[in-house]
């Protein structure tokens, strides 16, 4: 059996985690395998919302095992706080959430770090979500970090007590204002330590090659965006690890060979959380009508995201580097009412028009050309089936299906799970 991909290809935020809900029950598995809290993956349904950091998406289906991936940076007392919000549903967390036992341990100093680091940029900064992914991302790298697996040994609190005091000295290099009470931090810690204990740690990818032998079928969720990626994302406002379609393969142990189908996620407009560049982004009536239908606030930060046209020279170019297969358009809905829509499909970058993704796409060098739709009156949030979908919209997705050459197999015409129509 091979393991299906569903990824975001834009600045995050696209929908995945509706997506995966709505996946869930043609899989046995589900395993998240990049990011941390800094990811917001919200799901509605029986009137609830929900929003997951760390846990994967599949959660509330009773039949799916899901896995927290090698690649995965948990922070135990936001973990701990994810599993008191889904008490009330009496999840069998022991047989249903597995952990890996190479995921990397956020701390407390990781956490005052990344504020610090923020803080120190002055308006140079990226826009972090301050729940200390870069310098956990950093230790992994840097061989210094500590995971989940270190838990199991009798030396943990030591290799604890060195890398925080390592921590302090290195909050202390940058000279600014942290205020923070420690042993109040270190309190918290151990208590969700204890918590996190309680559950089963595994070593992921045996078992995750295990269940494909066995005829297993997985789905891995990734966080946060293409447009994101460490490597491919617009640097350096960008996340710390592979959002990319590879990043399943570091972030699981999962050989290429055995990745199956790539589903890719992408909103029918764009918006960013932070800073960075946005090409298509909006400051007018238009984008302020977007981010009011669309609820466009962070699911973990709370901030309003940034809105603007659909950038389809960026989606081709996430489309590619990911090698998606299946096209998921989300939040269409949000765009009935305008009387036109636009897209963008190419550049004019330094003078010169080109179709491609250019290294710097900052607004002193690009300057998006767009095409022109109708736009649609009707409501989309009843309708159930393609049929019954208006003609520009349904003239808007084949354009998007002919520039990036890959079919759009799912429209999201709402936030519940019912509100989901397969073409």
């Amino acid at each position: 059996m091979a393991v299906n991909l569903l990824l975001g290809l834009q600045w995050g935020d696209e929908g995945k985690g509706k997506i995966v809900d709505v996946l869930t029950s043609n899989y046995d598995i589900i395993a998240r395998f990049q990011g941390g809290p800094n990811a917001g993956h919200t799901l509605i349904f029986d009137g609830r919302k929900h929003v997951l950091h760390t846990i994967p998406s599949g959660i509330f289906h009773k039949n799916a095992v899901n896995v927290v991936g090698n690649g995965v940076v948990i922070d135990p007392v936001i973990f701990k706080k994810e599993l008191d919000n889904l008490a009330d549903f009496n999840l069998d967390f022991k047989s249903k959430l597995l952990i890996s036992r190479k995921a990397h341990l956020i701390l407390p100093t990781h956490r005052l770090l990344d504020a610090a680091s923020e803080a120190s940029k002055g308006k140079a900064k990226i826009g972090s979500t301050l729940k200390g992914i870069g310098p956990t991302y950093m230790d992994k790298t840097g061989r210094n970090g500590m995971r989940v697996g270190d838990l199991e040994l009798e030396d943990w609190k030591e290799r604890y007590a060195a890398l925080t005091e390592k921590h302090i000295k290195m909050i202390d290099f940058f000279d600014v204002d942290i205020e923070y009470d420690l042993k109040e931090l270190e309190a918290e810690f151990c208590e969700a330590i204890d918590e996190l204990k309680a559950l089963t740690f595994i070593d992921s990818e045996e078992y995750l090659n295990n269940a494909m032998r066995n005829g297993k079928t997985i789905l891995a969720e990734g966080a946060q965006g293409s447009l994101l990626d460490i490597d491919f994302g617009t640097y350096p406002f960008v996340t710390s690890s592979n959002t990319t379609a590879a990043g399943a393969c570091t972030g699981l142990g999962v050989a290429p060979n055995k990745i199956g189908d790539v589903f890719g996620i992408f909103k029918a407009y764009t918006t960013r959380v932070g800073s960075g560049p946005f090409p298509t982004e909006l400051f007018d009536e238009d984008g302020e009508t977007m981010s009011k239908v669309g609820h466009e606030f962070g699911a973990t930060t709370g901030r309003p995201r940034r809105c603007g046209w659909l950038d389809l020279v960026a989606l081709k170019y996430a489309v590619d580097i990911n090698g998606v297969t299946q096209l998921m358009m989300m939040k269409g809905d949000v765009l009935s009412g305008f009387d036109t829509l636009k897209a963008c499909t190419s550049y004019i970058y330094k003078g010169t028009e080109v179709k491609h993704l250019p290294y710097n796409i900052e607004e002193h060098n690009v300057t998006p050309v767009y095409t022109e739709f109708k736009g649609w009156k009707e409501d989309l949030t009843t309708m159930t089936s393609e049929a019954t979908l208006p003609k520009e919209l349904s003239d808007y997705i084949k354009f998007i299906e002919d520039f990036v050459e890959v079919p759009v197999k799912i429209v999201s015409v709402g936030p519940d799970r019912k509100q989901t129509i397969m073409r």
